[in-house]
């Protein structure tokens, strides 16, 4: 065989330069293009004008490319019966067995950035050198223009999710900004309403813990606002405190405002459809918290100005300066130069006092300055007041609790409350001295006990009682009976033995018996008209001087 000319190898090496032309400006193509599916397409259409073969397949990311081959169509499946024996494992690719192909050859198109794959290339018979040169010369090019396809999409997705976490930032700005001006302007919760409207579109709304509405700011207002049941509502209140964020009520979002762990407002805003997004979530989530700063502050106010009512009131009962008393009553605008009454109202001395507390104040009516103590509550009343009705109000507050009243009498000056207050005072323990049940008492309307508490030689009072009831009062105290309440409870129902035993819980017989006791102890004829009048006079004078006492 006769060796090839230099004309051969002339037309060789032009062929081979004219190939690697054609590859170098297939590489300038491929950089240009940033879509994986046009690398490889452009890749598939190039193989087979590099040498005596044809494209296989590509295998890609996993799986096998829908490519276009020419002349064949689309190869998205590889060949039919294609087994990648050796290619998957080595990975820089070489000789594969695929159904029906004489020669096969996996080149590989590796990426640095994890995706990777290989350009399957078969012939009738094993590929001359510069042939396989110019295939894997190819696969390096496409697997580069692959890798900065991958880079470029990394940079359009990052610019992507960048331009959209600016525009939520901008718009979380601006929602901050517009709820930070309600709280410094001091909006309140009409100012937060109107801001969550403007913000979203949607009507919004303020409500208390209880559905009671405070603020509403867009269109469609209701003009009776709906209440829900109260056990309802409290699933709804308990859901949306457990929840990160706000909570779906029927056609509108939900969120509260929470202090001390309790539920103290309602943010809901209108979203019939479900349509509400990240924005309007973002501003609900922004209000709830100038909603809760604001009920704060509203609560600070509210506690501060109870101190101050407290201290007003107990500085007024105990007889503190003048001036200052008025001074502290300006600055609550409260006018101390109309008439009043000193009122104690008592709860059970078991008791929680904060309860008790609440109970008077929603019976008091609107003006009355009010001190909670330990077992009772000051209240500074009007003049005129059903005080029956007053402590039937606080036993319904209160559920059926317990509740006693005594009214001091009327002081139409600052000095005078230390007066009405110890009235009130007497006139409390007088009702619990006479063992009768929870009622009002008036300090006024006490009659003789109003004059005895009052006279001005308390010894005169004490010898009185000492000469009727004296031998009782010792007998009582040596033998631990009650002589002395039983001749008193007879006199006050008029001798009557029922009435008395009723009063007294005791059996009629146990009555008559003490009764003969007391005749034999004092030397008195219970019968006798002036008899009764000075016992009677002086067991009420006893009872006064008890009280007095125990003041």
């Amino acid at each position: 065989m006769a060796a090839p000319g230099r004309g051969d190898g002339d037309s060789l090496a032009r062929e081979q330069l004219s190939a690697l032309r054609s590859l170098l400006v297939l590489a300038m193509l491929l950089t240009q293009q940033d879509s994986q599916a046009t690398i490889l397409n452009v890749v598939a259409n190039a193989v087979e004008s590099l040498g005596q073969c044809r494209l296989e397949g590509i295998y890609f990311d996993g799986r096998w490319q829908d490519v276009q081959v020419p002349g064949r169509g689309a190869a998205a499946e590889g060949p039919p019966g294609t087994a990648v024996v050796t290619a998957v494992l080595l990975p820089g690719g070489g000789q594969v067995e695929l159904a029906d192909v004489p020669w096969a050859w996996a080149y590989p198109l590796s990426s640095p950035y994890g995706a990777g794959g290989y350009l399957i290339v078969g012939a009738a018979g094993p590929l001359a050198e510069s042939e396989r040169f110019l295939l894997q010369v190819l696969a390096q090019q496409a697997a580069v223009a692959l890798a900065n396809a991958h880079l470029h999409r990394q940079e359009r997705e990052r610019a992507g999710e960048l331009q959209v976490a600016n525009l939520a930032l901008r718009r979380g700005m601006e929602i901050h900004d517009r709820l930070t001006m309600v709280a410094l302007a001091g909006e309140g919760q009409d100012g937060i309403a109107r801001a969550v409207y403007e913000l979203t579109g949607r009507s919004a709304a303020i409500e208390d813990r209880f559905g009671n509405l405070r603020a509403w700011a867009g269109p469609d207002r209701p003009g009776t606002y709906p209440q829900a049941d109260p056990r309802q509502r409290e699933r709804i209140l308990a859901r949306a405190m457990a929840a990160a964020g706000p909570v779906r009520d029927e056609g509108r979002l939900v969120s509260v405002a929470v202090l001390d762990g309790a539920p103290m407002g309602v943010l809901a805003v209108a979203d019939p459809d479900g349509s509400a997004g990240d924005s309007e979530r973002m501003a609900i989530e922004h209000a709830t918290t100038v909603l809760t700063v604001e009920l704060a502050r509203l609560q600070a106010l509210t506690e501060t100005a109870a101190r101050l009512r407290t201290s007003l009131v107990l500085e007024l009962v105990e007889g503190a300066d003048r001036t200052s008393v008025m001074n502290r009553a300006q600055a609550l605008d409260y006018d101390l130069g109309r008439p009043h009454r000193v009122v104690l109202a008592e709860g059970d001395p078991a008791g929680e006092i904060d309860g008790f507390f609440r109970a008077v104040s929603r019976a008091a009516r609107a003006g009355s300055l009010l001190a909670p103590r330990l077992h009772d509550v000051i209240v500074l009343a009007g003049p005129r007041v059903p005080w029956d009705q007053f402590r039937q109000h606080v036993v319904a507050e209160l559920h059926g609790g317990r509740c006693r009243v005594g009214v001091g009498g009327l002081c139409q000056a600052v000095e005078e409350f230390p007066r009405s207050y110890q009235e009130a005072e007497l006139a409390l323990r007088m009702q619990k001295a006479s063992g009768g049940p929870e009622q009002a008492t008036i300090f006024d309307d006490l009659g003789v006990y109003k004059v005895l508490a009052t006279a001005n030689d308390p010894s005169a009072v004490e010898r009185f009682v000492g000469e009727w009831l004296g031998r009782l009062i010792d007998y009582d105290s040596a033998h631990g009976t009650q002589l002395v309440l039983t001749l008193s409870e007879y006199l006050e129902c008029g001798g009557n033995y029922d009435a008395s035993a009723e009063v007294l819980s005791v059996h009629r017989s146990t009555l008559k018996y003490r009764l003969k006791r007391i005749r034999q102890v004092s030397g008195y004829d219970l019968s006798v008209p002036d008899n009764q009048f000075n016992l009677q006079l002086a067991t009420r004078a006893w009872r006064t001087r008890q009280a007095m006492r125990q003041s």
